[in-house]
C-alpha cells in the first residue's frame, strides 16, 4: 500500500502530490538532457511536468520502492517479451502468462513486500 500523500520533488523547483501523479515517462533522445529526465503525468495538469529527476527516483519518494527494483523492473520486461515471442508463432498460454504477471504485479505491491526476502526463495518467472 502506498504511503499517506505528501508533495515529491520533481527538481527545477516543481512539486507534485504523490497521490495525484498517474504516470512517469523517462525522456530519451535528443529530447534528454539540460536536467530533463522525466515527464510526469498529474491528475488536473494537462501536459506532463518535465522532471529533472529520473522515474525510479520519483517512485522511491513515492513511497514505491519495490516498484522501482531494478530486479522487478527486469523481470517485467521478461515477461513481456516471453509475450510477443509467444504471440509472434502462435502460442500464447494465457493462464501461465496471467499467472507470471500476478507474481510480477505482487512482487511489486506491498501485498509481495512481505513475502520471501531471499530472491532464491522464489522461482524466477522465465
Amino acid at each position: 500500500m502506498a504511503t499517506d500523500p505528501h508533495m515529491v520533488f520533481l527538481g527545477f523547483g516543481k512539486y507534485a502530490r504523490s497521490d495525484k501523479i498517474f504516470a512517469l515517462e523517462p525522456i530519451r533522445g535528443e529530447d534528454r538532457g539540460d536536467g530533463r529526465r522525466t515527464e510526469v503525468w498529474v491528475d488536473g495538469v494537462g501536459s506532463p511536468i518535465i522532471a529533472s529527476r529520473t522515474e525510479r527516483t520519483i517512485l522511491g519518494d513515492m513511497g514505491q520502492e519495490r516498484a522501482a527494483d531494478p530486479a522487478i523492473l527486469e523481470e517485467a520486461l521478461e515477461l513481456a517479451e516471453r509475450l510477443l515471442r509467444a504471440a509472434e508463432v502462435g502460442r500464447v498460454d494465457l493462464g501461465d502468462l496471467s499467472r507470471r504477471a500476478r507474481h510480477v504485479l505482487e512482487s511489486a505491491t506491498s501485498a509481495g513486500a512481505g513475502r520471501a526476502a531471499d530472491p532464491g526463495d522464489q522461482p524466477r518467472l522465465l
